[in-house]
């Protein structure tokens, strides 16, 4: 009895020093991860493959740490692996992919005897894709364990619409003032791309995202009166860039998020209340209000703004969905690329050329000059229709349906803030889901890092007023 008496001292202390620790690798993790998000987005977005895999392994070197917490914590292990599991699962089938898997005789006149090919086109890009999914899904479920909490939720929130309102003015002054080649960034050429992305339609997906975020706290009362011009400070540069960045599928994403606002702002509230009702009623006849000046002050913003290099960008759009307008028949429209891509989808509907791999597989598809080789599909969905087959589709919908699910669920739970950062993270989604149509952003690792953090605030299991950091 002696022994274990004096032995509880010192096994209190153990584990006393261990939940410090613990404690302290926590705020460190969750740094780490907003440090993340600030870094990726600084040369040209992630779309260097140095810095993508520098990126890569910063994120496994946080999730060595946090196999560490976890160890020394000794509490419940990762949450939100509902959403989780379709991205490992969609990375180990990519890595599949790119697995040998059978035999191709030797070409008559070639030395060398028969070789194993594999599913993917390019099984190199298909290994870098599924290790990229990788890392994505360990960023989710480090968030999910990190910041669910509504003081590092507002950290994140914060983070995001700092990273893109910084992004937005490096943008305009670009525009404004960039003269030769290099503005801070050696490959940054005038009049191509926006802010720091070689992409000008990469830019847009940034700024939607962090538009739709910001726009869904300040209408849905998740900002008080004191911080509503910080809210504004930071969401008209945003705007403004995104206008001036002439994208397209970006300003039709932003139109998209305005009318599911409006939405969102009219619907009518429960009351059983009589005098409730009146109040209600009453309140939602000025909200309506609210919503036509909002929807047409964005929207004759957004044409005073962008004037005529961006009706001219929508006006192209008719020429460039229609084969019979192609002057040179280069395979280079959206229309041609598509239907390509429907080839190449048709040619292998199971499990597709290999995620990674369509920039190779098309080639036996794209039926034009040669002088352009589409390298992306410029559809999200059409690409990991071809890419992954009906195999990788259905874990994309699985994903999608996952989400869905937890979005509805946060929605009828969270109060205050937390419900009006859901509702902000939704808008910032429902952005890119429309985008997603015509472009590929989400192959930037900087956009996809800040979409986990949207699916992360709009689907995690979160106290409400819990301000612990």
């Amino acid at each position: 009895m002696d022994e274990v008496a004096v032995a509880s001292p010192f096994i209190e202390a153990e584990q006393s020093a261990a939940a410090r620790i613990a404690n302290l690798l926590s705020k460190l993790i969750f740094g780490a991860l907003l440090a993340l998000i600030v870094l990726a987005a600084l040369p040209y977005g992630t779309a260097q493959p140095w810095w993508k895999a520098l990126c890569v392994c910063g994120v496994f070197s946080i999730s060595i740490l946090a196999l560490i917490e976890n160890a020394l914590n000794r509490g419940p292990g990762f949450k939100g692996m509902r959403l989780v599991l379709p991205l490992i699962s969609l990375s180990l089938f990519s890595y599949l992919q790119s697995l040998p898997v059978w035999r191709v005789k030797a070409v008559e006149g070639m030395s060398s005897g028969p070789t194993w090919t594999a599913i993917s086109a390019d099984p190199y890009q298909t290994q870098f894709f599924a290790i990229q999914v990788l890392a994505l899904a360990a960023v989710l479920a480090m968030l999910y364990r990190y910041a669910a909490t509504e003081f590092r939720i507002k950290c994140l929130v914060y983070v995001t619409l700092s990273v893109a309102a910084s992004s937005a003015i490096f943008g305009l002054l670009r525009q404004t003032t960039q003269q030769g080649s290099g503005f801070g960034l050696p490959f940054l050429e005038p009049g191509q791309g926006y802010g720091q992305f070689i992409n000008r339609n990469h830019f847009a997906y940034l700024m939607e995202m962090a538009f739709g975020l910001g726009l869904g706290i300040a209408l849905v009362g998740g900002v008080k009166r004191d911080r509503v011009p910080l809210y504004v400070a930071l969401l008209l540069p945003i705007w403004t860039a995104l206008v001036l960045s002439n994208s397209r599928g970006g300003v039709l994403a932003m139109l998209t998020q305005i009318l599911l606002a409006a939405l969102l702002l009219v619907k009518p509230s429960r009351s059983t209340n009589l005098k409730q009702n009146r109040v209600m009623q009453t309140s939602r006849f000025l909200r309506m209000g609210l919503v036509v000046a909002l929807v047409l002050g964005l929207v004759l913003g957004t044409i005073w703004v962008g004037g005529d290099p961006l009706v001219k960008s929508f006006q192209s759009v008719s020429n460039e969905l229609n084969p019979e307008t192609q002057t040179a028949y280069s395979g280079a429209s959206r229309n041609e690329i598509w239907r390509a891509t429907l080839k190449m989808f048709a040619a292998n509907p199971i499990l597709g050329v290999g995620l990674g791999g369509y920039w190779i597989g098309i080639t036996a598809y794209h039926d034009a000059s040669g002088l352009v080789t589409p390298q992306e599909a410029h559809n999200d969905y059409l690409e990991l229709l071809s890419s992954g087959g009906l195999v990788g589709f259905s874990i994309g919908l699985w994903f999608a349906i996952s989400a869905f699910r937890r979005i509805k669920s946060a929605l009828k739970t969270r109060t205050g803030f937390l419900r009006a950062a859901c509702v902000g993270a939704v808008m910032g989604i429902a952005g890119v889901a429309v985008h997603s149509m015509f472009d590929f952003g989400l192959h930037i690792l900087v956009n996809a890092l800040v979409l986990m953090v949207l699916l992360m605030i709009s689907t995690a299991e979160i106290p409400s007023e819990s301000s612990r950091n």
